[in-house]
């Protein structure tokens, strides 16, 4: 029953990130590089904070918890894996919501899974260490597929059609990007990894294990933050886009933030639903090894339902749709595997 309800409150994390990009279109007179920074002072700092509230133990500090140690590599590491949101970002604008969060995400899960299982030194040729690997396999293999529908659909899409569901829609750009963000952004897996002393610092404090590693996280985004913005800030410069954000109405202002301000809470949620998923599965340590994947692969199944709703798929062929629905489903199976291995 815990593994059911861990598995679950990863999937409605995971419901969450996979909506976080649907507000975008809500946004009015905002270059990209302004959205871009506004939803990322919300879901990098600003929820993250309040999630690492609450686990200060009793007579405890913020400052106490991050002094156990790990503080300062899980911060490096989240500017690498900035490196990735970044470009995950712009793995949307140039393949849509569906395709480009399925490459970036499918790569993202095989190293986010198995770096810090190497960085361990698990053996992924034998016994748990091998159900991993199958698993990360399997998982590869579904995004594989979903990447063949997604360049099937731009083979059979003009070009007036590849603009209509996505402005600024480019394959062999949007590919190489989305595959640089999923190798970096694997680099949140390792962030979370290097800051297990202070998740074990607060559990020693009598901290929930629902809320334990939830200053680790803040520390990763705190530092994926920092590049984002420079490269934002950047942008604002060279395009003279700075203006744009106070250049709007009043109405339209509040419009954005708010806007902006449930994007960064439902990308939030995944990585809050992780680590309170991940509480409950304790019991299985090939489960909870594999949880990076199995929030990947959820993150990859719900962007391409909404892909679909956003009629990112609008006018594709029957074998399309089903390379499509094969693949989301070679993903179900890779968590089924490693759950029943695990039974």
């Amino acid at each position: 029953m815990n593994t059911l309800i861990g598995l679950l409150i990863i999937a409605v994390g995971s419901f969450g990130q996979s909506s976080s990009y649907v507000p975008i279109n809500k946004v009015k007179g905002w270059s990209w590089e302004n959205f871009w920074l506004v939803q990322g002072i919300f879901a990098w700092l600003v929820f993250p904070l309040l999630g690492a509230l609450l686990a200060i133990p009793v007579d405890g500090s913020l400052i106490e918890l991050w002094g156990a140690g790990g503080a300062l590599p899980a911060i490096i590491y989240g500017v690498l894996w900035g490196v990735g949101g970044l470009t995950f970002g712009l793995s949307m604008r140039y393949l849509g919501v569906a395709l480009g969060q399925s490459i970036a995400l499918g790569t993202c899960a095989g190293f986010g899974t198995l770096f810090p299982a190497l960085f361990a030194g698990k053996d992924l040729l034998h016994g748990d260490g091998l159900m991993l690997l199958i698993g990360v396999c399997i998982t590869l293999a579904g995004i594989a597929i979903i990447g063949y529908a997604g360049s099937l659909r731009s083979r059979n899409m003009s070009e007036e059609e590849k603009k209509a569901a996505v402005k600024d829609f480019a394959l062999t750009k949007g590919l190489l990007v989305a595959l640089l963000a999923g190798v970096m952004s694997a680099c949140f897996a390792l962030g979370l990894d290097a800051g297990t002393p202070i998740k074990e610092a607060a559990l020693a404090g009598g901290v929930a294990p629902l809320y334990a590693g939830l200053p680790v996280i803040f520390l990763v985004t705190l530092g994926g933050f920092c590049t984002n913005a420079a490269y934002c800030i950047q942008q604002n410069i060279k395009n003279r886009t700075g203006k744009e954000y106070l250049s709007v109405s009043g109405d339209v202002l509040v419009n954005n933030v708010l806007f902006c301000a449930l994007a960064g809470v439902l990308w939030y949620s995944q990585f809050f639903g992780l680590e309170m998923g991940k509480s409950f599965l304790g019991g299985s340590p090939i489960l909870l090894a594999f949880s990076w994947s199995i929030l990947m692969s959820l993150n990859v199944t719900f962007s391409n339902v909404w892909g679909i709703l956003l009629k990112e798929w609008k006018g594709c062929g029957s074998r399309t749709i089903g390379v499509l629905i094969l693949g989301l489903a070679v993903l179900i199976a890779s968590i089924i595997v490693v759950a029943m291995a695990q039974a």
